[in-house]
């Protein structure tokens, strides 16, 4: 992150939304840019807007600014759980244009328990694996039929550019990965102390998620790194992501390190070895099956290449990970 950056998060507030998950997210936020600060004044701060849809617009507006600014657009926007019966298909479609235009201009979406089904109306899990409530794992499915795999068992699933958190009161481990995110994870860890709840293991230092640049405004390269998190870079060949860019190889690895700061090979092992890290946690595959499964030729390269990124063997990794 840049010195002095604005980082602002926004929370919709939809119709049915829980209020309390919206405060409190607000608070958790705010709790550690106040902590932020203390470390140094020139670091990033958080700025988190409330995002709400009026009867007569077409598209939702900020409702509150803690920054006052009322402009530019959010890196994050959070859909929070709601109370009551899951939103109906007719309601949450009213957002759906919205959340689709603003992915596709790099911001990031999340969802917690129900707002999952807002989000899905976006077409962000087309391909994709997801998590929200237990109790909502089977119309979620069944609304959007496109999902690759509702896994209700997972708490939290970070995909990059789309995070789905589980139950209605997760929004704490959805507000501390973000602060990890994106002012780290001391500060991360000092946020928990203080609101005293726990910090969530998937955001120890050695596999933080790997968390791309998606708001570079080069939309050639966004549609590519959306691409590839959607496949999990199953295909990295240089031909493969040109052709998704619509640019000549050259053109394209010369813009893609410019917008992400990463080589195209460097990006797909980060994409790949970050599914790893999921299975190490989350199954009890041997690593050659892991390797196969994310796109790696033997076990020997899959090791080599968690080393380099993760920092730890992946045998380490699991001993000191897995669920």
């Amino acid at each position: 992150m840049h010195a002095n950056e604005v980082i602002e998060i926004g929370i919709v507030d939809y119709a049915g939304a829980q209020m309390a998950a919206i405060l409190g997210l607000s608070d958790l936020f705010m709790v550690a840019d106040g902590l932020a600060r203390t470390r140094g004044a020139d670091g990033p701060r958080l700025r988190i807007s409330h995002w709400k849809l009026d009867e007569r617009a077409l598209v939702p507006s900020r409702v509150y600014d803690s920054l006052e600014r009322g402009d530019g657009m959010p890196r994050v926007l959070i859909l929070p759980p709601a109370l009551g019966a899951p939103i109906e298909p007719a309601a949450a479609v009213r957002y759906a244009s919205w959340l689709k235009e603003r992915h596709a201009a790099g911001v990031i979406l999340a969802s917690i328990c129900a707002g999952a089904l807002v989000l899905g109306e976006a077409g962000a899990f087309a391909g994709r694996t997801v998590t929200t409530h237990w109790g909502y794992g089977a119309l979620l499915h069944s609304r959007f039929p496109e999902i690759a795999r509702v896994e209700t068992d997972r708490l939290i699933i970070d995909d990059g550019d789309i995070i789905t958190v589980g139950g209605v009161m997760a929004w704490t481990d959805l507000g501390l990965t973000l602060v990890s995110r994106f002012l780290g994870p001391t500060i991360m860890i000092d946020t928990a102390r203080q609101l005293l709840v726990d910090s969530p293991g998937r955001e120890q230092r050695y596999y933080s998620p790997f968390a791309p640049r998606m708001d570079h405004g080069d939309e050639a390269v966004l549609r590519v790194q959306h691409w590839l998190q959607k496949t999990g870079a199953s295909d990295m060949s240089l031909p493969a992501l040109a052709s998704q860019a619509g640019l000549e190889v050259r053109t394209f690895l010369r813009r893609f390190q410019k917008a992400t700061g990463l080589t195209s090979t460097d990006y797909c092992q980060r994409i790949r070895i970050g599914k790893a890290q999921e299975m190490l946690q989350f199954s009890t595959r041997p690593l050659e099956r892991i390797a196969w499964d994310v796109g790696y030729a033997d076990a020997s390269a899959l090791r080599r290449a968690f080393v380099r990124i993760v920092g730890l063997t992946p045998n380490e990794y699991r001993q000191r990970f897995r669920a």
